[in-house]
């Protein structure tokens, strides 16, 4: 019988497994390198969208930070104007008060009472003069008291001299201004004569 000799077959047959074998690996190597280029490409392109979009999204932040700037700059602007036209609006209020003030001063002061002068520091007024008696100054006060626009009255000083030049009682008297009373909220009053030289 004759032998047939199987090794040659073998290692040929060997050898076509390790090729395959080889070629398999390579192909698995190629196939996770173009994958992984291909996810790094995906990462790559995602990043590169995402700064576009965190550039974008800072500009319009940029953006509305000015507008916000610009707000806040209206709104102490409108302030301002605000205040001025408070400003204004208290000045117009304010000026007929200093012709009441003086109005209600004639109707206040009695009879016997003269002033020599008025110093206006603020709200508050300072009265100097002359009074036939204490007594006319005291009433000086209580007309203050029961005023709209003098409230506070304080005597400073009251002296009463008998000579060539002075004949009465000197005064220095304080009152604050109250403010400027609607017409309709003066009370009346009754009519008297404002500092007659005869009493």
């Amino acid at each position: 019988m004759p032998r047939i000799n199987l090794l040659p077959w073998r290692d040929e047959e060997r050898k076509e497994r390790k090729l395959k074998f080889l070629v398999a690996l390579g192909g698995a190597a190629i196939g996770a390198f173009l994958t992984a280029f291909v996810g790094y490409l995906m990462m790559d392109s995602m990043v590169s969208a995402q700064d576009t979009r965190n550039a974008k999204l800072n500009e319009e932040i940029a953006e509305l930070d000015k507008q916000i700037e610009k707000i806040n700059s209206l709104e102490a602007d409108k302030a301002r104007f605000i205040a001025r036209m408070e400003v204004i609006e208290k000045l117009q209020r304010s000026r007929p008060e200093i012709v009441h003030i003086f109005d209600e001063i004639a109707k206040q002061l009695p009879d016997g009472v003269y002033l020599t002068g008025i110093t206006q520091t603020g709200t508050r007024l300072k009265f100097e003069g002359v009074a036939q008696s204490s007594t006319r100054v005291s009433a000086f006060m209580r007309n203050i008291d029961n005023s709209s626009y003098l409230k506070n009255p304080e005597l400073e000083v009251v002296e009463t001299k008998k000579d060539n030049s002075v004949v009465g009682a000197t005064f220095v008297l304080y009152a604050d201004q109250a403010g400027t009373a609607e017409p309709e909220a003066v009370p009346v009053k009754s009519k008297r004569r404002v500092a007659s030289a005869g009493g």
